[in-house]
This record gives structure tokens, C-alpha cells and sequence, in this order.
């Protein structure tokens, strides 16, 4: 049964997650240095514009980032975040079945399409969605949680004013002023409140699923993941957008120290290849690494 936006706003707010300006005091992050990474060379070798913010407990680097990008899939992290909080609030259910039909069908669908006929857990469609980027399955959860007004309140509930929710997918990949885009540093600051904070929204059980599925994510693995040294580990969340767009967020986690969170969005020039913009990504990882002390 699909959730009304009264009860999906309900549940929120019983989690303390509406109404929310900006992150409670003990969420933001300080740390000893903040500078700027300048990743202009990186940008004039290869066309386009990045936007970077990378953070651990002892300093931070960003370039652009302030400035807007298109999300694309990245986005997906973030639903099931939204959506592990609603069974969080009893309002949903892991376990519970959602039938797939023909008319949820649409470009990229590797887990639902088999489905067509029968059905998919809430669990199902959020593992699709994060680890394979199955854009059904995000249409779908988007759908059960009331609509774009409800995953809307989801970012606000956790001190984000900045993100756009416009449009399902695939729409929501093209560009179109601000529609469906996010800032840098907005997106670091999300992942931190998720997956770093104490003071996360998510219980253990609900942080240890999503960071689960980011981890072994088989997409990307040319961008962060290509940028960090051997033996370290990455969750992470891939977006791609057909014309440009190469990104991906997440958390890096070293041997040894603190986990570092991290967000590069790429908009690389039409004709770059896919290939040539996942190692754009995968270097400014490595400069971001380098900037921050670790590597």
C-alpha cells in the first residue's frame, strides 16, 4: 500500500527529520584546514568542469564546490536512505512486495525487468537501485513513499536546503537550469549525515545495509575506486548521464585513520568517453587524497 504524503511527513517528523533548516550543530563538520583544491590544469587537459569536496577529520578540499551539477544516479543513495528511514518509522517494510508491471518499464532495468509479472521487496528494489542503478526500482520506491514532494522532504528533514528534486527518471538526467541538481559540498555534507555522523538518522541496522550495497556495487570501478590505493575500501554511488556527466560519491576508507567522504560530479564535454571522464574522476580522487595529507 502506497504511504499519503500526510503519513510519509508524519514519520518524518517523528524522527526529527522535518522542518529542519540546516544540520544540528553536532553534525557540522569542522576540521583544522579548509582550502581549495585547484583542479583547473585537470579541467584544461580534458574539457569540462568538476566539482569536488572531499572531508575527514583533519581538513577538507573542495573546487566548485559551491557550484550546481546534475545528480544523475548518485541520487539513488540517497533514496534508500530515505526509504531505510520509513522502515525505520514502521511505515514500510523491508520484506514487503511490490508487483512489477510492464508500465513501470523504462531505459536501464536489469532487476525489474525480469520481474515483470511478479514482484520485488522494498529490500530488492532498494539493492537494485543502489548497487546496479535500476532506474524502475528508484521510480517505484519515489512512488511509494508518496512522490518527488515526499523524497523532497527527506533532504530538508536532513538539514539539505540546497538539492532540487524535479522529476523521475530518466528525466531528471537532462540538463535544465537547476532542476535535479546538487552542490559539492552539499552532497559530502549528506553522506557524512548518513553514513560518518554519530549523530546519523540511520540505526545500525539500516547504515549497515546501505554502506552494504555501495560497497559491493560492481559500477564505476574506473572512478573513486581507481583512485585509491590498494587494500583501501570504497562505498560509493555512481551517476552517469549519457552527454557528459561522469560522477560519483561516497565514503573511502582507509587501512588505518578516518574514513573520508567524498563527492566529485564531472561534466565532461559531449564527446568525451566514458572511459577517459571515469579517469578524470579517479585522478582528481587521487589529488583530493593527496591534498588532504593521507596519501
Amino acid at each position: 500500500m502506497r504511504a499519503d504524503r500526510r503519513s510519509v511527513l508524519t514519520g518524518l517528523a517523528g524522527l526529527g527529520l522535518v522542518g529542519c533548516d540546516r544540520a544540528p550543530l553536532s553534525d557540522v563538520r569542522v576540521t583544522p584546514f579548509d582550502t581549495t583544491l585547484d583542479l583547473s590544469a585537470l579541467e584544461a587537459r580534458h574539457g569540462g568542469r568538476i566539482g569536488l569536496s572531499a572531508f575527514n577529520d583533519d581538513g577538507r578540499v573542495t573546487w566548485r564546490g559551491g557550484e550546481r551539477f546534475v545528480y544523475c544516479s548518485t541520487f539513488k543513495m540517497f533514496l534508500a536512505a530515505a526509504t531505510l528511514l520509513r522502515v525505520q518509522a514502521g511505515q514500510e517494510r523491508l520484506d514487503r512486495a511490490i508487483p512489477i508491471t510492464a508500465a513501470d518499464m523504462i531505459v536501464h532495468a536489469p532487476v525489474t525487468e525480469p520481474a515483470v509479472g511478479g514482484a520485488l521487496t522494498v529490500s530488492q528494489l532498494m539493492q537494485g537501485t543502489v548497487e546496479v542503478s535500476d532506474n524502475p526500482a528508484a521510480n517505484i520506491l519515489i512512488r511509494e513513499m508518496g512522490g518527488l514532494e515526499a523524497f523532497g522532504a527527506f533532504y530538508r528533514g536532513i538539514g539539505d536546503t540546497v538539492t532540487r528534486v524535479d522529476r523521475l527518471e530518466p528525466e531528471m538526467n537532462r540538463l535544465d537550469g537547476d532542476k535535479d541538481t546538487i552542490t559539492p559540498i552539499q552532497s559530502a555534507t549528506n553522506i557524512s549525515r548518513l553514513l560518518v555522523s554519530p549523530n546519523t538518522p540511520l540505526d545500525t541496522a539500516s547504515k549497515a545495509l546501505l554502506t552494504r550495497w555501495m560497497t559491493d556495487s560492481p559500477t564505476g570501478l574506473g572512478r573513486i575506486k581507481a583512485g585509491v590505493p590498494t587494500g583501501w575500501g570504497v562505498a560509493h554511488k555512481t551517476g552517469t548521464g549519457g552527454y557528459g556527466p561522469v560522477n560519483d560519491i561516497g565514503v573511502i576508507y582507509p587501512p588505518s585513520g578516518d574514513p573520508v567522504v567524498i563527492a566529485i560530479y564531472f561534466h565532461a564535454e559531449r564527446t568525451t568517453r566514458t572511459a577517459d571522464a571515469e579517469a578524470v574522476v579517479a585522478e582528481a580522487t587521487r589529488l583530493a587524497l593527496t591534498g588532504l595529507g593521507i596519501t
